[in-house]
This record gives C-alpha cells, sequence and structure tokens, in this order.
C-alpha cells in the first residue's frame, strides 16, 4: 500500500487563498470539499491553509499527508444508495501557530490571500481578556484572528483592496455577528489604531452562515475495505452523508468571489439567514425530538426503521408536512423540497442513528425545536397540532422509566427535569400529570398551562398511551385527523372520568 503524498498523486499547485482554522473533519468533510467542487467545475483555482487552533491538534498528521485525504460520502440522492470515494486535495498545507508564528503571520503578507473559514466549536468564539497582541499567539481564536488581521492592515498599509472576507462555520446563530463583536472587543482592549478599526469595518466582510451536513468522522467499522479499494495509507479518510447546506449571509458581490452556484452546490447567499436557521431547526431537528420518544416505545431503535414503517412513517410526514411546514414562512415548495431531503437522511442505509441519543435532555430540546411551532400552529390554525402533543407525550411517557420488554427505561438528563417528572408520576390524575410538567417553568421558561387547550389535550394523549400502547395512540391520532372519531356524550363523559383517575 502506497503513501499518500503530492509526489505519489501529481497533486495539482494552485494559489493559497484560504485560510482555514480548523482541521477537524466537519471543516474537512464539508467546506474543503465545497472549494475542491469549485476548483473542478467553476475553475476557482484556490487553495487552503490550514491553522490549528488550539495547542494539540492534527497539523503533523496533515502534513504528513501533504493535506491529502478521502472523502467518503455516502447516503440518498433521487431515490438510490450512494457510497462514493473522491481524494480532496485542496490543502496546501497546515501550520501550528504555537510553533510557528512567524509563519503564521506570513499568512496575512500574502496579497492573494482573500477568504477565512473556521470551525473552532461553539466555545471557540469568545473573548478572552487574558490574550494580549504581544502573544505568540493569543490563545482565543478570535484574538488569533484579530493578530492576523493588525498585521496584514500594517503590511498593506491599510489598502482597501486587502480585506478578508470571513465565513466562520461554528454552530451559533448569527455566528458572524458574535465573532465581528468579539475581534471589535480585541480591538478597543489591545487599544489598536482606529485607522486599523475602520479598515476592519470597511474593508473585511464578517459573514454570518448556517451549515448543516452529518459527519461521522473516521469510518473504523469500513476503514479496511476503503483502504483496499484507494490503495493508499490514508489516516485521515472522513465519512460523511451526501446531503449538504451551506447558508451565507452576503451580498450578491460576495457570492460573485465565492462562485459555489456554478459548481452546482447547495450554497444559498442569502440577505438573511434566520429563515434558513428556523427552517432547520423546525424541519430536521423537530422531527428528531418528537419521533425518537415516539419511535422508541412503538420497539423501534433506529430512526431509519421509524421512517420506513408503514403507521409511524405515516406519523413523521404528519409531523413535517401538515404541523411543521405550515408555521415557516418560506416558500411552500422550497420548504417541501428541504423536507424531502430531510427524510432522505433519515432514511441513510449507511447511518445507524439510535433514538436513545436523540433522547438526550428532550425538554430543551422540545422547548427550542418544537413548542415555537406548536404557539404558531394553534394561532394561524385555531387547533393544536396532535402529532407534536402525542411527542411530548410520549416523552413524558418515557421519562416515567420503567421496562420497554426486557429492557429498562433510563431517562438521561437533568436532574432537576428528572426530579420533576418523578415527582409528576406520583399523581393518578393524567391531567394533574400535565399540569405538573407544564406547569414547571424552568423548564420552559413560561407556565405552558396558560396556552389554551394544551393541559387537556396532552392528558388525553398521556391516557390513550397508557391505556392503548404507543403505537396503537399513532393509529389513534392519524385517524383522529380523519374523522376526528366523534364520541357520544355517554363517551365523553368516561373519557373525563379517565383523565381525572
Amino acid at each position: 500500500m502506497k503513501e499518500l503524498n503530492r509526489e505519489q498523486v501529481n497533486a495539482p499547485r494552485r494559489p493559497e487563498r484560504i485560510i482555514q482554522f480548523g482541521e477537524g473533519n466537519f471543516l474537512r468533510a464539508f467546506v474543503d470539499w465545497i472549494v475542491w467542487n469549485m476548483n473542478e467545475k467553476a475553475n476557482f483555482n484556490s487553495n487552503i491553509v490550514v491553522v490549528q487552533p488550539i495547542d494539540k491538534g492534527m497539523i503533523d498528521l496533515l502534513n504528513q499527508q501533504d493535506g491529502l485525504y478521502h472523502l467518503n460520502l455516502q447516503g440518498i440522492d433521487k431515490d438510490k444508495a450512494v457510497n462514493s470515494l473522491q481524494m480532496i486535495d485542496v490543502i496546501s498545507r497546515g501550520i501550528n501557530p504555537y510553533k510557528e508564528f512567524d509563519e503564521y503571520l506570513k499568512l496575512a503578507e500574502n496579497p492573494e490571500m482573500r477568504f477565512v473559514v473556521s470551525n473552532t466549536t461553539e466555545a471557540g468564539i469568545v473573548f478572552d481578556p487574558s490574550c494580549q497582541l504581544t502573544d505568540k499567539p493569543a490563545s482565543s481564536y478570535p484574538g488569533k484572528l484579530t493578530q492576523l488581521l493588525y498585521h496584514r492592515f500594517k503590511t498593506f498599509e491599510g489598502a482597501s483592496d486587502k480585506g478578508l472576507i470571513i465565513f466562520p462555520c461554528e454552530l451559533i446563530f448569527h455566528n458572524g455577528k458574535e465573532l465581528k463583536k468579539t475581534i471589535e472587543q480585541y480591538i478597543e482592549h489591545w487599544n489598536l489604531d482606529t485607522s486599523f478599526k475602520n479598515w476592519f469595518e470597511t474593508a473585511c466582510g464578517v459573514y454570518s452562515t448556517l451549515v448543516d451536513r452529518i459527519v461521522p468522522g473516521y469510518p473504523r467499522e469500513t476503514i479496511t475495505e476503503i483502504l483496499d479499494k484507494i490503495q493508499f495509507n490514508d489516516q485521515l479518510v472522513v465519512q460523511a452523508e451526501i446531503f449538504h447546506l451551506w447558508v451565507i449571509e452576503a451580498p450578491q458581490s460576495i457570492a460573485n468571489e465565492f462562485p459555489a452556484h456554478k459548481a452546482g452546490l447547495n450554497v444559498h447567499f442569502v440577505p438573511d439567514e434566520k429563515p434558513y436557521h428556523e427552517r432547520k431547526v423546525t424541519m430536521l431537528n423537530g422531527p428528531h425530538t418528537v419521533l425518537a420518544p415516539v419511535g422508541y416505545l412503538s420497539g423501534f431503535d433506529i430512526v431509519k426503521d421509524i421512517v420506513e414503517d408503514k403507521v409511524l412513517g405515516k406519523y413523521v410526514r404528519k409531523v413535517m408536512f401538515e404541523e411543521l411546514l405550515s408555521t415557516l414562512d418560506l416558500p411552500k415548495g422550497e420548504l417541501e423540497k428541504f423536507a424531502e431531503d430531510v427524510l432522505d437522511r433519515f432514511r441513510n442505509p449507511f447511518v445507524k442513528h439510535f433514538v436513545t441519543s436523540i433522547m438526550l435532555n428532550s425538554f430543551p430540546k422540545f422547548k427550542t425545536r418544537d413548542l415555537p411551532g406548536l404557539k404558531i400552529y394553534l394561532k394561524r390554525k385555531g387547533s393544536l397540532p396532535s402529532g407534536i402533543i402525542l411527542g411530548l407525550a410520549a416523552m413524558i411517557t418515557y421519562y416515567r422509566g420503567g421496562k420497554r420488554g426486557d429492557i429498562e427505561i433510563v431517562p438521561n438528563d437533568d436532574q432537576a427535569i428528572i426530579d420533576v417528572l418523578n415527582q409528576a408520576w406520583k399523581n393518578s390524575s393524567m391531567k394533574e400529570i400535565s399540569k405538573t410538567v407544564l406547569g414547571a417553568e424552568f423548564i420552559w421558561g413560561e407556565n405552558l398551562n396558560l396556552i389554551e387547550g394544551l393541559t387537556r389535550k396532552l392528558a388525553e394523549y398521556l391516557l390513550l398511551i397508557k391505556q392503548e400502547g404507543m403505537l396503537n395512540a399513532v393509529k389513534v391520532i392519524l385517524k383522529e385527523d380523519q374523522d376526528e372519531l366523534t364520541l357520544t356524550p355517554l363517551e365523553r363523559m368516561k373519557k373525563s372520568a379517565d383523565l381525572a383517575s
């Protein structure tokens, strides 16, 4: 098996125009793959220099392979399974600024350098007052970036055409605004020139972005098979789903410089990233949160199996297309396309996504992912979304504990939340259980019993799960939507008595 380096594969040499903070799996499977596609299909002709953002990292291994590695994309594309392997050749070298600080600053002296991308985790965009301009380097990512920008400003004497375009990829809403604010804090903290601050404001652009691609990382289970196919000793193989989305809040002039659209990529330059952030949280994370407990209590463990089940698949589509989709304000056709893509991702035959991992910290997830949709649905439709509420009832039932067959159910959440659920289940009345959970303001930030009809509806579904079992409860709410299951007065009286007992 051959060693992977540029001599072996005759990789092209291109101008270094992008600085990338972070050498991890996500950026290599997402941004670097996008740049590779632009080089291949849009004559972008750009290479990337990777900067290790923390003291310990993989830069030495990356340099050992001359920045080369293989990307294994897996998933469903137009109803067909895809399992591809591609060598990515866009990283020219890596720099560890903790050992090569002068080499790091030299990146600012390259007149062709134009872009900065980063993924330093949610904790990476922070202001650390202990950082100094004279540090080699500053410990925080924004501190390092400010050092680099200041050196570029001085090198080119504030030339307006030597600013940098900065795309943070950290999973923070308005990550660009947060990064810009932090850089401005360093400018003030270090008493840097007013002229530098003006140059940063006018010549540079820090743009908020939304990134979306599931990246499992190094494919331990299939690496032997992959290495046999590529015939290279690649220690940096990375695996990812085929779906990708990058939304960048920036003007068209930036899109012209970063021509992802010419490469046919799912990269969008938009005036406002917020609707797309809401779309992802609502249409991807929202269904995940409720399908997990419903599926688990129905006897399923894997997301793919839930989505492909005859009954539960209808439930998932109901939550997505009939309930959550109607709460968003983007064009319906665009939302439907996104929802179908999400279902393809859920059906990915190469990924075993266990629902027990999704159910970690379920209540905070429901608060941010599903509760806003519940409120908007009620406001727009005048009724409560039965699928979402059944999901909440399943969560509460799951947190009761007990067993699913021979398997003991052990919820994993903040102890204060578990305590509330334990206390709630000491009640014999489903209505009281519902009131206790919905009234836990430290969970929701408000008293959800004030939402008209929610307390009773949730209690009805808790009783339904108890009496009929989870899978039959799903069948009932699907039937309710068809004929509303009209009850006689006697049946309604019995139902009310059951809720209170």
